[in-house]
C-alpha cells in the first residue's frame, strides 16, 4: 500500500480524534445547569445578606462588619457577572470562536479576583486608622449579625461544595471566605464584650482583608495560567510523552503541547513519528493506543498528528 494512501487514511482518523474530542464537550449540559443553579443561590443570598450588613454595620458601629459588606457588595457584582459569563461560557464552538465559547468561565473568575483583590484593599485602607483608635462598637449586634454570617454563606458553601472549572472554584472561596471571615467576627464580639478590647474590631478586619488577599492572589496566579496556556495542574508532560512513546510503532514523540480552556477541559496536540512501512491497520492501532493513553490522563479534546520517518530531514536516516 503506498504511503499517500496511508496519509490519506490517517487524515481521516485525525478527523475522528477531533469529533471524538468535542463529543466530550457536548456532555457538560448537565454540570453547565448545575453551576448555573448553584451560583444563582449564591447571588441571592449575597444580596440579601449584603442589605443586612450594610444596616447592621452602621447600627453596631463595626469597622469588621462594615468592611465585609463592602467585600459582600463586590462578591454580589463578582457573582453576577460570574452568572452571566458561566451561563454565555457553555455555548456552542461556531466561527468565531472555533474551540466554544469555555474560557469566558475563567474571564469571570479573573474578574471576581480583581474584584476581591480591591475589596482586600480598601478594608485595609479604612480597617489601619481604627487600628490606632479603636471605636466603640455594639458587640451584641456583631455577635447576632455574626451568626446570620455563619448560617447565610454556611448555606452556600454547602450548595457549592462540589463545583468544578475555575469561575465556580473562586464563587466558592468568596463565600468560604466569608464564613470564615462572620466565624472571626462571632468570636471577638464575645471577646470584646468580655475583655472590652474594641481594638479587637479593626484586627479582625485586618486579619479578614489579608485573609482575603492572600487567596485572591493565589487564585490570580491560577487563572493567569489558564490565559497564558500553562501546562494544566496535575498533568505532566514528561508522563505523557513517556506514554505514548512506549506505544509499538512508534519511534519518537515531539510537539507535544498541553493546555486548558478553563481549568477543566484540557486539550493535547502531538506529533508521533512511525516508520515508512507501516501498515494502515497498525496505523489505526497506533492512534487508538495513543487516544486512550490521553483519554487517561484525563484531556479531553486532542489532535494526533502522524508523521513518517523521512517527513523530517532531521532524521539520520533520510
Amino acid at each position: 500500500m503506498s504511503k499517500e494512501k496511508i496519509i490519506n487514511d490517517s487524515k481521516d482518523k485525525h478527523t475522528h480524534s477531533h469529533s471524538h474530542g468535542y463529543a466530550h464537550h457536548h456532555h457538560h449540559t448537565g454540570s453547565s445547569e448545575d453551576g448555573q443553579s448553584n451560583i444563582k443561590w449564591a447571588l441571592y443570598l449575597n444580596i440579601a445578606f449584603t442589605i443586612i450588613e450594610i444596616i447592621g454595620g452602621i447600627m453596631t458601629n463595626s469597622i469588621a462588619i462594615l468592611s465585609d459588606a463592602i467585600h459582600d457588595l463586590g462578591d454580589t457584582i463578582a457573582i453576577g457577572s460570574s452568572l452571566a459569563l458561566e451561563k454565555y461560557s457553555y455555548k456552542e464552538r461556531d466561527q468565531k470562536f472555533s474551540y466554544g465559547y469555555r474560557r469566558f468561565s475563567p474571564l469571570a473568575g479573573l474578574i471576581n479576583t480583581i474584584i476581591l483583590i480591591t475589596g482586600s484593599i480598601i478594608i485595609i485602607y479604612e480597617s489601619v486608622p481604627r487600628f490606632f483608635n479603636p471605636q466603640i462598637v455594639d458587640f451584641d449586634g456583631m455577635f447576632y449579625l455574626a451568626i446570620l454570617g455563619v448560617a447565610f454563606n454556611g448555606f452556600a458553601v454547602l450548595r457549592m461544595r462540589n463545583s468544578k472549572g475555575a469561575n465556580q472554584r473562586v464563587v466558592m472561596l468568596h463565600l468560604l471566605e466569608d464564613v470564615l471571615g462572620w466565624t472571626a467576627i462571632l468570636i471577638g464580639s464575645v471577646i470584646i464584650k468580655y475583655t472590652g478590647l474594641y481594638i479587637i474590631d479593626p484586627i479582625l478586619s485586618l486579619l479578614v482583608a489579608f485573609y482575603i488577599l492572600y487567596g485572591a492572589i493565589k487564585n490570580f496566579w491560577i487563572i493567569s495560567g489558564i490565559f497564558l496556556q500553562r501546562t494544566p495542574l496535575g498533568s505532566s508532560e514528561e508522563e505523557l510523552v513517556s506514554g505514548l512513546a512506549k506505544i509499538n510503532g512508534v519511534g519518537q514523540v515531539h510537539d507535544l503541547h498541553l493546555w486548558t480552556l478553563d481549568g477543566e477541559y484540557n486539550i493535547v496536540t502531538v506529533h508521533l513519528v512511525v516508520g515508512d512501512e507501516i501498515s494502515v491497520d497498525e496505523l489505526v492501532e497506533i492512534k487508538s493506543k495513543a487516544r486512550d493513553i490521553i483519554s487517561q490522563a484525563g484531556h479531553k479534546h486532542y489532535t494526533i498528528e502522524i508523521e513518517f520517518n523521512c517527513e523530517n530531514c532531521d532524521f539520520e536516516d533520510c
